[in-house]
């Protein structure tokens, strides 16, 4: 009989929950039971910047084909940089380690699919860092990982970044002059695409199932509305990845930690997304 795949779950930093929703997860009994799951990590180091190599052993481990998909528990942004790290988070160090230059985070919680354009960068950058390219690619993305989902034609609605989309321009000129020109050329491609909408109207129509995934073009734009409808439950997804990698859509809560009240719910939720999408794609080879 062939052993089953193995799904990686790293600890996360061992100073927040990390270590304490892997094991409520684990123990819960509402896990895919088609894999075999294997913690990374060690819940008693005294190297909090170990959560980092945990990562990386991971990863490697599925670019080698020896794990099936991870998943990873919280890291903070500063220890990143206080071990010496230039990345923001795990999505962009997952990029770096599988040498992807075109990847994205999309949450996902109750109706929605949300990918972001740009993501952990102070509101007052992110203006200029919008490009027509990068908007097409991350439409790009969504659509793709919408059919990953079995999805055949999804649709997807792309958000403006001002109020009321610009207001034809009167409230600004990103809709017309970037994100519209992205929006024609995924239709060029065969994508069924539209926008840019209104934030406040677009994940509305979204929640009430008009679009399969909306792409939003900063962290908050996107996080907000998501997390109102599925805060203990949202799941990340790194789009571009060679492999599947999921995460809690939440952080590593130092203010809880230790306390034995963590909710493992979005922990749960990532492992078994992981175990879903990896059957997909074992399937899809097969």
């Amino acid at each position: 009989m062939a052993p089953r795949p193995r799904i990686g779950i790293t600890l996360g930093d061992v100073a927040g929950i990390g270590p304490e929703i892997v094991a409520k997860a684990l123990a819960s009994r509402k896990l895919d039971r088609r894999f075999d799951y294997e913690v990374i990590g060690d819940p008693h180091t005294k190297r909090r910047a170990d959560a980092i190599n945990w990562v990386v052993q991971g990863a490697l481990r599925c670019l080698s084909g020896e794990l099936a998909a991870l998943v990873t528990a919280p890291i903070s942004k500063q220890l990143l940089r206080d071990a010496g790290y230039r990345f923001e988070g795990h999505t962009e160090l997952l990029a770096h380690i599988a040498h992807t230059k075109r990847f994205a985070m999309m949450l996902i919680g109750g109706p929605l699919r949300v990918a972001l354009v740009t993501i952990h960068v102070p509101l007052s950058k992110v203006p200029r860092l919008l490009s027509t390219k990068r908007i097409t690619e991350v439409i790009e993305l969504s659509h793709n990982a919408c059919k990953w989902f079995g999805i055949r034609r999804p649709t997807i609605g792309v958000a403006g970044l001002n109020p009321h989309a610009g207001e034809s321009g009167l409230l600004g000129r990103e809709e017309r002059r970037i994100i519209a020109p992205a929006i024609q050329s995924a239709k060029r491609k065969g994508m069924n695409v539209t926008g840019p909408w209104p934030a406040d109207t677009l994940f509305h129509k979204a929640y009430l199932g008009e679009f399969d995934a909306v792409v939003a073009m900063y962290h908050d734009q996107g996080l907000a509305p998501l997390k109102m409808i599925a805060f203990d439950s949202g799941v990340n997804l790194t789009l571009g990845l060679p492999f599947v990698r999921t995460s809690p859509d939440h952080g590593t809560a130092f203010d809880i930690a230790g306390k034995g009240i963590a909710n493992p719910a979005s922990m749960i939720a990532a492992i078994n997304l992981a175990a879903e999408l990896s059957q997909r794609r074992r399937g899809a080879k097969n």
